[in-house]
């Protein structure tokens, strides 16, 4: 299990509910944490069987780009992508910070922290796994008959790990 963070990524961005932020932009800073078993990773000394930094910043930047109202969108879609791009994700919590928001006084910065969880256990057996509860989980990549599907939902009423969506696959 690792911890893998990035933080203090700087963004001038132009978020806000005011139309004047939208326009004159502000100073962002975002930080990202990743929960995610890096073992295979250190093992291996393999980039690809572990959180990619590279891709956590890129990931950032371009929802920076993207104006929005809220600070919470912007940290759910950060969750979002990262979810989307890899795996093997654990845990994430994302902190973005407004620095010194127009509000009429000092304020070092306003900030929002969001954070999943995508650990689980199987249904079935128990096991710990991964989920992401949505069609990204690893559970739809297995083609499973559809009165199966619904079979499986209405006994166990969450995911199965692969091993046990392999089971009722056969």
């Amino acid at each position: 299990m690792g911890l893998i963070a990035l933080e203090g990524m700087k963004f001038h961005a132009f978020h806000g509910f005011y139309e004047e932020e939208q326009i004159m932009g502000n100073d962002y800073v975002v930080d990202v944490f990743v929960t995610a078993n890096t073992d295979m990773a250190a093992a291996t000394d393999d980039l690809y069987k572990t959180i990619n930094y590279e891709t956590v910043y890129e990931i950032c930047k371009v929802v920076m780009r993207q104006k929005t109202k809220l600070l919470e969108t912007i940290a759910d879609r950060i969750i979002l992508g990262l979810k989307h791009q890899f795996g093997n994700i654990q845990e994430v919590k994302v902190r973005v910070k407004k620095v010194n928001p127009p509000l009429g006084g000092h304020i070092d910065f306003a900030s929002v922290e969001a954070e999943e969880s995508f650990s689980s256990q199987c249904g079935r057996c128990n096991r710990g796994m991964i989920c992401y509860g949505d069609n990204h989980c690893r559970c739809k990549e297995i083609t499973i008959h559809q009165r199966t599907q619904e079979g499986i939902a209405q006994q166990y009423r969450r995911c199965l790990c692969p091993n046990c969506m392999k089971f009722y696959a056969n």
